[in-house]
């Protein structure tokens, strides 16, 4: 009973602490607060594909820079664009742009999955690179953040850093909610069955590239939603936002947390993103040494940084009972025949 209790009070006290951020912290932290939950949204959903999927994609930058890049062309360029209408359009665009990759990329298994996303990520990134669309290598800025109102009621001022952190909050636990409950659905265990062996869920009837490609579909459309905010936050869009460094750096997010855990690819953004931020500051190799972090940490932790929380806070359920740790009593001296 007490580790259910525990379990509950763990979750309510850092949501309610990440609530009252804004009321604690300077601009610059609460942007930078913005930024983790940004990048580990891309990470959780890129983590639907890869740990609940077993698929790993490089692709998933392509739709989180698509999501920017329709914000850019939808809004108005001298005023801000209502988000009543450019969300449900950059979000629809990176799902429509996952289900037509997915369903040609889902043919494909192991080594050539990953090929295939990869390229397909890099054809979006050259459609913007080397054309004028949306102002060619050189990206195009967007000067307004995306204005929340009904009529002439402004319900929100993202233009406010503390309120547009709180709607990036927002979105960010109801993706947790969306995935959580994905994961625990009997589509979700499908996905996983698939994962496991292939041949046996599709004996059992599963239509497994229908329930990938419909997985793959709602992890772009998620990545969409990322890459939508992170646009209006850095008020600009470049063509490195579809690169495949930045899939790779999701990848890192949710190898570093945790996969086939929600929540694992957000810590997992948080640790990569405040190893930069400190690093940055204390030496000129902070690549170098970052690096070697990382590679202590997966070491150290193969499962994931997020394995330690269940020992942190249920140590009980890692104690070896007692009447395991004492050796078996012989069947001739227990008087078994």
């Amino acid at each position: 009973m007490g580790g259910k209790v525990r379990g509950r009070i763990v979750p309510a006290a850092l949501i309610g602490a990440a609530v009252a951020l804004p009321f604690l912290a300077t601009t610059y932290y609460l942007q930078f607060a913005s930024k983790i939950l940004l990048m580990g949204l891309l990470a959780m959903a890129l983590n639907l594909v890869v740990g609940f999927g077993g698929l790993v994609s490089l692709c998933h930058a392509a739709f989180f820079g698509l999501a920017g890049y329709m914000l850019a062309i939808a809004a108005p360029q001298y005023e801000a664009g209502s988000i009543w209408l450019t969300l449900p359009a950059a979000v629809g665009a990176a799902a429509l742009a996952a289900l037509a990759i997915g369903a040609l990329s889902l043919r494909t298994r192991g080594i050539y999955f990953i090929m295939v996303t990869l390229a397909f990520g890099e054809m979006l990134f050259f459609l913007f690179h080397d054309t004028k669309l949306a102002g060619g290598s050189d990206g195009t800025f967007i000067y307004y953040k995306p204005e929340v109102a009904i009529g002439t009621l402004r319900l929100l001022d993202l233009e406010k850093a503390s309120a547009f952190y709180w709607v990036v909050l927002g979105f960010t636990l109801a993706g947790i909610a969306l995935l959580a409950m994905i994961v625990r659905s009997p589509f979700g265990h499908a996905l996983a069955a698939a994962r496991v062996n292939e041949r046996r869920a599709r004996s059992l009837g599963f239509p497994i590239y229908c329930i990938r490609l419909a997985a793959f579909a709602m992890s772009g459309a998620l990545a969409g939603v990322s890459g939508y905010f992170a646009a209006a936050q850095f008020g600009y869009v470049a063509p490195q936002m579809l690169g495949w460094h930045m899939s790779a750096t999701a990848l890192a997010m949710v190898v570093l947390g945790g996969m086939r855990t929600v929540t694992g690819p957000l810590l997992g953004a948080a640790i990569l993103m405040g190893l930069e931020e400190v690093l940055r500051a204390t030496t000129e190799h902070w690549k170098l040494v970052e690096g070697l972090i990382i590679i202590g940490l997966v070491l150290a932790f193969p499962e994931g940084v997020r394995q330690l929380f269940p020992i942190i806070f249920k140590p009980h359920a890692f104690r070896i009972p007692r009447r395991a740790r004492e050796p078996a009593v012989p069947a001739r001296e227990a008087g078994h025949a």
